[in-house]
């Protein structure tokens, strides 16, 4: 009798575990619900730390400018290289290389993980920021200047403190399971990360310049 028992006592078991582990998973649309999104009153005025600003830090705490790639490549001891992960995505840099000093590399990991996390409290689906522009090199600069006017020739981007992070455009963190998952519109992620760099910028870690006709903020270490 204690037999017959203990033999349906597994059964019993290895049947529940069975159900337990045979569980569908949950397919169905992960939808947003968002709450306490705010944003800033004015990006120009929240974010206007001009280049004058910028440009006296970068000096202070940046690298020499360097003219090529390959003198970058020989100051690994004082740049740290950046790329794609899972704090933040990295766009094709067809114009400055991916090295920031590690006080600007350590800030944009903040910027990264701030990010997905205010996504996720204001009940967002999670999506990442994208660099599209770090660390330039003056032969970088000298070729930007073909197609760009505007690019300086005095740019906090030579010290590797500064880079670039888009406004317009995130990287989409898809399920792990292959659940779909509901888009978040470029202009709500904007008012989320406009939050998360006014948090930053407050708390003496960046500057900011807001900026309109490149899409994105461009932000110095401190």
């Amino acid at each position: 009798m204690k037999l017959l028992l203990k033999s349906c006592f597994v059964v019993a078991l290895l049947a529940g575990m069975c159900l337990f582990g045979c569980k569908e998973k949950d397919m169905s649309m992960k939808m947003n619900n968002p709450r306490n999104i705010r944003g800033v009153i004015s990006y120009k005025r929240s974010f206007g730390d001009l280049n004058d600003v910028q440009l006296a830090t970068a000096k202070k705490i940046g690298i020499r400018p360097i003219s090529t790639r390959e003198e970058a490549e020989e100051m690994k001891g004082r740049l740290v290289e950046i790329m794609a992960c899972e704090r933040y995505g990295l766009d094709s840099l067809t114009h400055s290389i991916p090295y920031l000093v590690p006080q600007a590399s350590a800030l944009l990991d903040t910027i990264g993980v701030n990010f997905l996390d205010s996504l996720e409290n204001k009940g967002l689906n999670p999506n990442k920021v994208i660099v599209t522009s770090v660390t330039r090199t003056k032969d970088d600069v000298k070729r930007l200047r073909r197609t760009n006017g505007n690019a300086s020739l005095n740019s906090c981007h030579f010290y590797g403190t500064t880079f670039d992070v888009s406004w317009k455009r995130f990287e989409k963190v898809e399920d792990p399971d292959g659940r779909p998952m509901q888009d978040v519109s470029a202009d709500t992620l904007k008012l989320v990360l406009s939050e998360v760099l006014r948090d930053l910028r407050k708390a003496d870690r960046c500057y900011v310049k807001y900026e309109l006709k490149q899409g994105c903020f461009h932000i110095t270490a401190r």
